[in-house]
């Protein structure tokens, strides 16, 4: 574990996830240990959402895909390609067909091994800049490789009714929870403002929706997505995709109001 510094914050970082970013002594990220998620951030890639019910496959160009719920990327782990005072890079490597173990086998899954049937490369990084925190993701891998991204970061409450502010309107914690494990959809947004002790805004590029999620009151998690999976059956999830360019960039910029 590391951290980035500057004048007005500081950011833990513990191989690739993003475990605390503090603003004037407050704690904007979930902790571990926490009721509500074991994990603080991470990726949904090359998919969002369950597969449980499609028999654990994708239907892709080149056949088939063995996935679990969000996909095979957070199951291996990043490398750390280079780091500063304020930034660092972090990468993952993935060969075409390599299999990779499945953590929720056997308990949630069926599936002890998961595939996918294209080479990529997925890098995250991370600058700590004055206005706030930039998290950008390149995707790099074979022409027109199907991938749908969604970026999960947990955001720790501390109040007891907070709001999220998305297109000008209000979601208050209690929709959220409603909703339960399928999430709270937030469709053509790319900005969200959480008001709690604090304000903390989470503008997107690249992404173009939302969603929100958490079964607990002391955290939330915002999450850009670039499709809603529950928009369409699991048997059709392939229709949420979309194809990498020579190189396709997303980011998120947290900024908090001090």
């Amino acid at each position: 574990m590391f951290e980035l510094k500057n004048k007005q914050a500081s950011v833990r970082i513990d191989k690739g996830e993003l475990v605390g970013y503090v603003l004037d002594g407050l704690e904007f990220i979930h902790q571990k240990g926490s009721p509500g998620w074991g994990s603080t951030d991470t990726e949904m890639f090359p998919i969002i959402g369950p597969v449980d019910q499609a028999n654990f496959r994708v239907s892709t160009p080149k056949g088939e895909a063995i996935q679990d719920q969000h996909g095979l990327l957070r199951q291996f782990d990043y490398e750390l390609i280079s780091q500063s005072e304020t930034s660092a890079v972090f990468l993952k490597k993935y060969k075409a067909g390599t299999e990779i173990k499945n953590s929720k086998y056997p308990e949630k899954s069926t599936e002890p091994l998961m595939s996918w049937p294209y080479d990529f490369q997925f890098e995250k990084s991370y600058q700590l800049m004055e206005t706030g925190l930039e998290v950008t993701f390149k995707i790099t891998g074979e022409t027109d490789m199907p991938f749908m991204l969604g970026y999960h970061p947990a955001f720790k409450l501390h109040s007891e009714s907070p709001i999220i502010v998305a297109n000008n309107k209000e979601i208050t914690l209690d929709e959220v929870l409603a909703v339960g494990s399928r999430a709270l959809q937030v469709p053509d947004c790319i900005s969200i403002t959480l008001k709690d002790e604090k304000e903390i805004t989470i503008n997107t590029e690249g992404f173009g929706n939302f969603m929100c999620w958490t079964e607990v009151r002391n955290m939330v998690c915002i999450e850009p997505i670039t499709f809603y999976p529950y928009a369409v059956d699991q048997q059709n999830l392939n229709q949420g995709f979309q194809e990498v360019g020579e190189e396709s960039v997303f980011k998120v910029v947290l900024t908090p109001k001090s």
